[in-house]
C-alpha cells in the first residue's frame, strides 16, 4: 500500500496522510477511482449517447450509429458541446450572483459589502459607455450592475465586453457568426442543438460551442472576476503560505472550500470579530484560524493572503488530519465523500448554499441580506465544536512553502512600468529581444487518473527552464505555489537566464499567480494587452502564447479550454480527452478549427511532452502577425 499512496500525491505533505488513509481504512477519491476500474472506454472516447430513450447507444464494431442513425463524430460533439454549457452554466451563474449582491450593495439594501475599488469602478463604467461626470459613487455603481445583470439575458445585440478583445479578434467572431448574445442564450440553445434529431453538423455544433465557450470567458467569468475586485479589492502582490501545515494544534481550524467569494470575505470578517475570538479562548483555543480550499482558497489568499490548505484534491486530506472544526463549503468542486469522511472526525460539513446541499451535512445557509449575522453563526458553530477535537487524532503535516501571490491585470501592468509608466511594453520587448521566449497559461484542476500536482510542475518546469513566464490559477496555481515556484528565488533555481533576468530585475516569480479558475479572464486581458500594446501583431493568435490544464477534470476547464481557443489561443489538455472515439472531432478540434478561428486543441498525456509541443507553437509563432482569414 505505501507503493500505491506515494504514487497518488507528488505531494510530501498529502503522502503523509495518505498513509494514514491506508493504515486506517480510510476511503478517498483514489480509492473510489480505483474501485471504478475498469472504466468505461466509450464513455472516456465520448461515444456513448444517453440523451433519449432509445438508448443508451454506444458506438463499437459492432454498431457503427445510435438507434436514430447518430454517428461517433455526432455523439461526441454532442457530449463535448454539452460539457461546455455545463462549465459555462457553473462559471456564470458564480457570476449572476456576484451580480446581484453587486447591484444590491449599489442600491444601500445589504449591509457587509462596500464598494473598495473606485478606480476600476470608474475603468467598467467607461468599458461599459456609461457617463461619469460628477455622479456619486453608488449611482455609478448602479447603473453598472444593471447593465452587468443584464448580460445574461441579454436577447439582442453583442456582449458589452466582447468590445475588450482585440479588433482583428472581433471580427474572426462576427464573420464566423459566433459573437455571443445573452449568456443564458447560448448555454439553452447548445442544449436545444443538442437533443436528440436537432443539430447533427459537428462543425456546426461546434460554432455555437465556441460562442456558448466565449460567453463564459468574456461574459459570466469576466463579470465575476471585474464585480469582484471592485467590492473586494483588486489583488497586488502578497506574500502567504501553501500546504496542510498551515492547520494550527491550538487554533480553532476553519477550511472554507468552493469558488465563491461572497460567503468567504463575511467568514473572514466574522473570524476576526473580537467576539468570535474570545469565544475561542473561552472554549480552551488560541484563537481562530482560517485557511481555504480550491478556488476559494485562491480569492482569500489574494485578497487578505490567508494561507491555503491546498487544491482540489486536499479537500478529505484537510479532514484526514484531525484538526478542521468545520469545513464550510459553497458550490462546485466539492466531493460528496467529505460527509462520510467528515463522520470518522469530529469535523462538521457545512453547507452554505440553496444550489448545493449535501446528504449527512450541516446546512447553515448563507443570506446575503444579511451576510455578517449569517458568517457568524457559521463561525461560532466552528468555534464550539473546538472542544470535541480528539488530540490523539490530531496528525499535521510539518509542510507549507511560502509564496507571492495576487498578480492581476493591472498589477502586471504596474509592475512592468510603475504608477506612471504602466505598460506591457517591457515585456513585449522582451519578447521581442529574445530573454523571454512566450507566455504560457498552466490553469486548472487535479484529477486522480494522475499523481496529484505532478503533471502541473513537470509542464511548469519544462516551461520556464526554456525561457517562458508563466501565468497560473486555480488548483493548477496552488500546485505551484505548494513546490516553491510562486517566489522570486525559484527564477534563480528553475527559469531559463533569460526569464531569470528578468524576474530578477523586476522581482517577480516566473510562475504568475493570477486567481481562481473564474479569474482565467484577467489572462485573457493580458493577452489583449501584449496585443494593443504593439509589437507581437494584431490578434491574439498572433502571439508566442499557449495554455494548458494538465490534470483537468471539471467540464469547467472544457469551457474554458474552448474560450481560449476560440479566442486564439493554441490550448493543450492532459489526461483524457472526451472526443478520442470521433476521427472527425479529432480532425476538427486538433486540426481544421485553426483555420478558421487562430487557435486549435491538442491532447498530450505526458506533461513534458505537452510543454515541448506548447514551446514548439511559441517558436512558430513569434508575434509575426502571419495568421490571417
Amino acid at each position: 500500500m505505501e507503493k500505491a499512496t506515494t504514487k497518488r500525491s507528488a505531494d510530501p505533505a498529502a503522502c503523509e496522510l495518505l498513509t494514514r488513509c491506508s493504515e486506517e481504512k480510510l476511503v478517498l477519491s483514489w480509492d473510489r477511482y480505483e474501485a471504478q476500474q475498469p472504466s468505461c472506454g466509450f464513455g472516456a472516447q465520448g461515444i456513448c449517447c444517453r440523451l433519449c430513450a432509445m438508448g443508451p447507444c454506444r458506438i463499437g464494431k459492432k454498431a457503427q450509429a445510435g438507434v436514430c442513425g447518430a454517428t461517433a463524430d455526432t455523439i461526441a460533439a454532442r457530449n463535448f458541446a454539452r460539457m461546455i454549457a455545463a462549465g459555462t452554466a457553473a462559471h456564470s451563474d458564480h457570476g449572476r450572483s456576484v451580480a446581484e449582491v453587486f447591484l444590491l450593495t449599489a442600491e444601500g439594501k445589504i449591509p457587509g459589502y462596500e464598494i473598495k475599488d473606485e478606480q476600476k469602478l470608474y475603468q467598467l463604467a467607461l468599458d461599459l459607455e456609461i457617463e461619469i461626470g460628477k455622479k456619486p459613487v453608488k449611482e455609478i455603481a448602479l447603473e453598472v450592475g444593471k447593465k452587468l445583470l443584464a448580460e445574461f439575458g441579454r436577447q439582442e445585440g453583442e456582449l458589452r465586453f466582447i468590445k475588450r478583445a482585440p479588433l482583428k479578434r472581433q471580427e474572426i467572431w462576427r464573420k464566423l457568426g459566433i459573437t455571443p448574445r445573452g449568456i443564458d442564450r447560448e448555454v439553452v440553445e447548445i442544449m436545444h442543438r443538442t437533443n436528440m434529431g436537432v443539430d447533427q453538423d459537428i462543425d456546426n455544433l461546434m460554432l455555437q460551442g465556441s460562442r456558448c465557450a466565449l460567453a463564459d470567458g468574456w461574459g459570466g467569468s469576466m463579470i465575476a472576476t471585474e464585480l469582484q475586485d471592485v467590492m473586494f479589492g483588486t489583488p497586488v502582490p502578497r506574500t502567504s503560505a501553501a500546504n496542510l501545515g498551515v492547520l494550527r494544534e491550538d487554533e480553532v481550524n476553519i477550511v472554507i472550500h468552493g469558488h465563491e467569494p461572497l460567503l468567504s470575505e463575511m467568514i473572514v470578517a466574522a473570524s476576526r470579530s473580537q467576539e468570535m475570538r474570545e469565544l475561542a479562548r473561552k472554549v480552551g483555543a488560541r484563537g481562530i484560524n482560517l485557511t481555504g480550499i480550491c478556488c476559494t482558497a485562491n480569492e482569500m489568499l489574494m485578497r487578505h493572503g490567508i494561507p491555503i490548505a491546498g487544491n482540489f484534491l486536499h479537500q478529505e486530506l484537510a479532514i484526514v488530519t484531525g484538526a478542521v472544526e468545520a469545513m464550510i463549503v459553497d458550490v462546485q468542486c466539492i466531493m460528496q465523500g467529505l460527509a462520510e469522511l467528515s463522520q470518522c472526525f469530529h469535523t462538521k460539513l457545512i453547507t452554505t448554499s440553496s444550489k448545493a446541499k449535501i446528504t449527512g451535512a450541516l446546512h447553515l445557509e448563507f443570506d446575503e441580506h444579511d451576510a455578517l449575522k449569517t458568517a457568524r453563526k457559521i463561525v461560532q458553530t466552528a468555534v464550539e465544536n473546538f472542544p470535541n477535537r480528539r488530540k490523539a487524532r490530531v496528525c499535521i503535516p510539518d509542510k507549507t512553502c511560502g509564496m507571492v501571490v495576487g498578480f492581476s491585470h493591472e498589477t502586471i501592468n504596474y509592475l512592468l512600468g510603475g504608477m506612471f509608466r504602466a505598460s506591457y511594453k517591457p515585456l513585449n520587448d522582451n519578447i521581442i529581444n529574445g530573454r523571454i521566449r512566450g507566455i504560457a497559461g498552466v490553469v486548472g484542476c487535479n484529477n486522480p487518473r494522475v499523481e496529484q500536482d505532478s503533471a502541473h510542475l513537470a509542464m511548469v518546469r519544462e516551461l520556464i527552464k526554456n525561457d517562458v513566464i508563466v501565468l497560473s490559477t486555480g488548483c493548477g496555481a496552488l500546485a505551484c505555489g505548494k513546490a516553491g515556484l510562486l517566489t522570486p528565488e525559484s527564477a534563480r533555481e528553475f527559469a531559463g537566464p533569460g526569464l531569470a533576468e528578468i524576474c530578477e530585475t523586476v522581482g517577480i516569480p516566473p510562475v504568475l499567480h493570477m486567481g481562481s479558475c473564474v479569474d482565467n479572464s484577467r489572462i485573457l486581458m493580458a493577452a489583449t494587452a501584449v496585443v494593443k500594446q504593439g509589437g507581437l501583431g494584431d490578434d491574439i493568435s498572433d502571439l508566442p502564447a499557449a495554455g494548458a490544464a494538465p490534470e483537468w477534470m471539471s467540464e469547467k476547464a472544457i469551457s474554458i479550454g474552448q474560450y481560449f481557443v476560440a479566442s486564439g489561443v493554441f490550448t493543450v489538455f492532459g489526461v483524457t480527452f472526451p472526443i478520442t472515439g470521433s476521427q472527425g472531432m479529432k480532425d476538427l478540434l486538433f486540426e481544421r478549427m485553426e483555420k478558421s478561428l487562430g487557435g486549435k486543441w491538442a491532447f498530450e498525456p505526458d506533461p513534458i511532452k505537452a510543454a515541448q509541443i506548447m514551446i514548439e507553437h511559441i517558436d512558430k509563432n513569434p508575434g509575426n502577425g502571419c495568421f490571417t482569414t
